[in-house]
Formats: structure tokens, sequence, C-alpha cells
């Protein structure tokens, strides 16, 4: 679909879906070519968040990668391998594994998440680049209204 022919009336009778499709395939798109650039990917961010007792781990236990797949269920994506990703960070020594097969963050790791989380800033001026503040905001609250509309919950 082409926009920067369409009037603001024509853009008003353009499918949600289609927009908000075509806006998370090129923002995942765009966050995980950043995320390569700087030597790590996304799946790997989100195994050491989720054993991160000062990140999203409510506890820091170990989990199994079934644990942790059921923990992101929400946003993992099909084609993210994580038993491949967390071994890619057991041979950097940012994860170790037990023996009952529980994935569990090293100080290294712990590190190494902290300073990866340092990059979102800059991937966030990237993507929010021309766009201010009070109309991001606005675009986020109408898409919680279409959520709500369709009956999801937007949180």
């Amino acid at each position: 679909m082409m926009t920067q022919q369409m009037s603001d009336a024509e853009l008003a009778g353009q499918p949600a879906a289609y927009w908000t499709g075509v806006a998370y395939e090129a923002l995942i798109a765009f966050t995980r070519a950043q995320q390569a650039s700087r030597g790590y990917t996304q799946p790997q961010f989100w195994l050491l968040r989720n054993l991160s007792e000062n990140d999203i781990s409510p506890d820091g236990e170990g989990m199994t990668l079934s644990e942790l797949r059921e923990a992101m269920a929400s946003y993992i994506r099909p084609e993210d391998d994580l038993a491949a990703e967390a071994a890619i960070l057991l041979e950097r020594g940012w994860l170790t594994r037990d023996g009952k097969d529980r994935l569990w963050l090293t100080e290294v790791g712990e590190q190494a998440r902290v300073d990866l989380a340092r990059n979102a800033p800059a991937i966030r001026a990237a993507l929010h680049e021309g766009i201010d503040d009070a109309d991001y905001v606005t675009t986020v609250k109408v898409l919680q209204q279409l959520i709500r509309n369709a009956g999801g919950a937007a949180a």
C-alpha cells in the first residue's frame, strides 16, 4: 500500500491490522540488525534478562529452556531457537547449566546484560527520529484503544 499520494481521508480508511503488521516486522528487523551489529541477538538478550534477578526474573533462579520459552511466549518469534542461543551464551560464559538442565546467569552474564541494555537508548532514538513524544504517545493510545475495541487486553 502506498501512502505518499494518499490524503488524510484515504489514510483514515486504511486497515490498522495491515499497518501494525508492517510496522511490527520493520521494527523487529531494525532492532535485530542493530543488536547483531553489536555482537548479540535479541533472543540472547531476552535469555539474560529472564534469568537476571535485577531484570525480569522474580527470584534469579535458574530455568530450563522449556520454562524460558513459556516465560517469553508473548514475544518470542517462531524462528527463535533458544537452545542454539543459549549454547552461544554458555560458550561465552554468560550462562551455566546445572545437573537439572536449568540455565543460570553468571556474574559475567549479568555484566553483559547491563552492558547490552545500554544499547537500547540509541536503538530507540534511531527509531523515534522525527517523531515527537506527543505524537508517539497519541499513537500508543490509539493502538491501545484498537486493542480494546478488538476485545484484547491493552496493558
